[in-house]
C-alpha cells in the first residue's frame, strides 16, 4: 500500500478516486481525521499510511479530511494533547498569537496606504480616499478571507488595485443583482465592463472639481455605510 495518497472525493462518502483513476475504499480500521488541526494532521501523516482527500472547486482546493489507521490518529492526538497541556506550550502559543497580530496589523496598515496610493484622489477628495481605503482594507485583509488581498502571486500594489475594483463592483454597481447567462467567459466580460465604469468613477475624484455627491455611486456608498 502507498504510504501517502492524495485522492478526490466522489458522491459516495467512503469511495475516493486516485490520480490513476482507481476507486478506493478505506481499509478496515481506518477513520477520517477532519481538517482544521494542521499539527495533528502532520503527526498522523508521519505515523504511517494515510489518504488525503482533496476537493477542487475552480482554482481552490478544499480538504475533506485525512484517512488513516485509527490507532495512529489516537496516538497522535494523545501526544499532541499532552504537549499542549504544558505551560511552555501555552507561553509559546501566546507569543505566536501576539506576533501574528502584529504582522496582521502591519499588513493592514501597509495595504491601506497602497490603496490610497492607487486612488491618487485630489485634495478635494482626500477624506473620501481615506474612508474608501479603510472600507476596502476591512473587507479584503482578514486572514482566511480568500480575497485578492491575501494572495502572494502579485505585489501589494496590484492587490490593492484589484481589491478596490472588487469592492466597487459589489458596492457601487448592480453586479450582485445581475442575472448573468451561464456562458463561458460571460461573467468575466461583465466584470471587465463594470471595472471600466468603476475606473471612470475613480477618475472623477482625481481632479479638484466638485460633482454631485448624491448622484455619485462611490460617494453614496461611502456615506451610506458610514465613514
Amino acid at each position: 500500500m502507498d504510504r501517502s495518497l492524495v485522492l478526490a472525493p466522489t458522491s459516495e462518502p467512503n469511495v475516493f478516486v486516485a490520480p490513476d483513476g482507481r476507486r478506493l475504499t478505506p481499509p478496515p480500521g481506518w477513520v477520517c481525521l477532519p481538517p482544521g488541526d494542521a499539527a495533528l494532521t502532520r503527526r498522523v501523516k508521519l505515523a504511517g499510511p494515510s489518504w488525503a482527500v482533496l476537493e477542487k472547486r475552480g482554482r481552490k482546493v478544499f480538504s475533506k479530511g485525512l484517512w488513516a489507521p485509527s490507532e495512529n490518529v489516537a496516538s497522535a492526538r494523545s501526544a499532541i494533547e499532552a504537549e499542549r497541556s504544558t505551560a511552555s506550550y501555552a507561553k509559546r502559543r501566546q507569543s505566536d498569537l501576539a506576533r501574528r497580530e502584529r504582522t496582521q496589523a502591519e499588513y493592514v496598515a501597509t495595504f491601506e496606504e497602497e490603496v490610497v496610493a492607487f486612488l491618487r484622489f485630489s485634495k478635494e477628495w482626500h477624506l473620501l480616499a481615506r474612508a474608501l481605503a479603510r472600507k476596502v482594507a476591512e473587507h479584503a485583509t482578514p486572514v482566511g478571507s480568500g480575497t485578492v488581498a491575501r494572495t502572494k502571486r502579485i505585489s501589494v500594489a496590484e492587490r490593492a488595485e484589484a481589491a478596490v475594483i472588487a469592492w466597487m463592483r459589489h458596492q457601487t454597481t448592480a453586479y450582485d443583482q445581475l442575472v448573468i447567462p451561464r456562458v463561458k467567459g460571460k461573467r468575466r466580460e461583465v466584470r471587465r465592463e463594470l471595472a471600466q465604469i468603476s475606473r471612470a468613477v475613480l477618475d472623477l475624484h482625481r481632479r479638484d472639481v466638485p460633482h454631485g455627491v448624491a448622484a455619485c455611486s462611490l460617494c453614496t456608498a461611502i456615506v451610506g455605510s458610514g465613514r
